[in-house]
């Protein structure tokens, strides 16, 4: 999916996440700031990169806010603000793929 403009969803409450997403042209570039960096960091990492694969996201500026939030609530942030900036509506996701 091509990101088209900027985007975010999700909040800086606890146990939620915040991610923005930019267009880009030098692949993906991820930035993460989390309370439990030293414990989850790579998990975090995994979760969003995979989650932005199998969107097929190939250029973006992604920046992900986290604060304890579930792996499924990070999922679900990083498509909501991939489709928010790809004008994406319930009409034409592939909910097959997700």
């Amino acid at each position: 999916m091509e990101i088209k403009k900027s985007a975010v969803a999700g909040t800086l409450e606890s146990s939620d996440a915040q991610v923005t997403i930019e267009p880009s042209t030098n692949g993906l570039e991820l930035t993460i700031q989390s309370s439990v960096m030293n414990q989850y960091g790579r998990q975090i990492q995994k979760v969003v990169l995979e989650t932005l694969e199998n969107l097929q996201v190939k250029d973006a500026a992604v920046i992900v806010i986290d604060k304890g939030a579930l792996e499924c609530t990070l999922k679900a942030r990083v498509e909501c603000a991939v489709f928010r900036s790809g004008d994406a509506s319930h009409k034409n996701v592939s909910w097959e793929v997700l």
